[in-house]
């Protein structure tokens, strides 16, 4: 089986070559090895690690180095390793530094004494697995610390039982006006008119139910200045280091929203209008068209004559009136224009 495994380049960091030569061994029996480097001091395996050439998987370390040993020595290897993982291989069984040495950037610990071809190969395997894991995971995170804090829409988490902000972004920051530390020691409900709050709370314990951890809907929010601002709310459940969490984003709709409300306004004025020219006009403007046929034709006589003239000019003014209210209609749609 150990000969189809994959094989690794693995630097080995130690001053004793009778020590190098059994790890050697060790290697080659588990056949895990496609390039073996040997540092015989630290600043050998400085000069390695910040070349050009190094393309190493894992490096095996001896802690008592002639020129750096202890803590120091292993605070130097972790910040040099570039997230390559790093074994301890010592001669000395102390308890207590090897728990340290897991805290300061160690990835194992094994004593030189009980060190054999199996122990060393499950180490190696397990570490180089286990560091391409945490690698991966730390690039995920990354990537969705990069996408949540450059958002140029507002965005945060929150926690699902006490519902207290758990992060927010630049973008929430800057729209409503809280600092980042007042987000965090307020919850959702102080963003909420107080007449929502049992809305939220239903809508949260819906978001609870199987296959229900995604929301969209809009609602009204309150910036720090007291504004009431409609908006757009997309969120989405998660874990967020080890709680249950909401993921929020944010789209302020309330411009949109005046927008339409203008828009619907201005429609009704149009039906209003099309309403007036299709019935209110016919009225006056038939009268008018019968008066002028009646004289047209000469079958009045001229004591009747100023009757119809009045008739006419009362028709005509009727006419006007109404002409002037479309003109003001028409000119309070142009003025929800600017406004909007």
């Amino acid at each position: 089986m150990k000969g189809i495994e994959r094989r690794y380049n693995i630097l080995v960091v130690e001053d004793n070559p009778g020590d190098y030569l059994l790890i050697e061994d060790y290697l080659e029996e588990a056949n895990i090895v496609r390039r073996l480097h040997w540092a015989e001091d630290f600043n050998t395996a400085k000069q390695f690690l910040t070349s050009s050439n190094n393309n190493i998987d894992i490096i095996l370390l001896d802690l008592s180095l002639p020129d750096k040993e202890g803590e120091p020595l292993l605070k130097e290897m972790d910040l040099l390793s570039q997230n390559q993982p790093i074994i301890i291989l010592t001669g000395y069984p102390d308890a207590d530094f090897a728990a340290k040495s897991l805290t300061l950037g160690a990835s194992d610990y094994l004593l030189k004494d009980v060190l054999n071809s199996t122990v060393l190969h499950k180490s190696i395997v397990y570490n180089i697995e286990r560091n391409r894991i945490l690698v991966n995971l730390r690039e995920s995170e990354e990537r969705y610390s990069d996408l949540f804090h450059f958002s140029p829409l507002p965005m945060w988490v929150f926690d699902r039982q006490t519902l207290k902000f758990l992060d927010v972004n630049d973008a929430a920051i800057a729209h409503y006006g809280y600092s980042y530390d007042e987000f965090l020691n307020m919850d959702i409900t102080q963003i909420r008119p107080s007449a929502d709050v049992k809305i939220l709370e239903a809508g949260l314990e819906t978001l609870k139910q199987p296959h229900s951890n995604l929301f969209h809907g809009e609602t009204t929010h309150i910036k720090k200045n007291g504004q009431h601002i409609e908006v757009e709310v997309r969120s989405n459940s998660f874990q967020y280091k080890g709680k249950p969490a909401e993921i929020i984003l944010v789209n302020d709709v309330t411009e949109r929203n005046s927008h339409v409300d203008a828009i619907e306004k201005q429609n009704e004025v149009l039906r209003e209008i099309a309403w007036t020219q299709s019935h209110v006009v016919r009225a006056p403007l038939a009268r008018l068209l019968g008066l002028v046929n009646v004289l047209r034709d000469g079958k009045i006589s001229e004591d009747q004559k100023d009757d119809f003239y009045g008739h006419i000019q009362k028709s005509a003014q009727e006419l006007d009136e109404i002409i002037k209210g479309v003109i003001f209609k028409s000119q309070q749609i142009e003025i929800n224009k600017k406004k909007g």
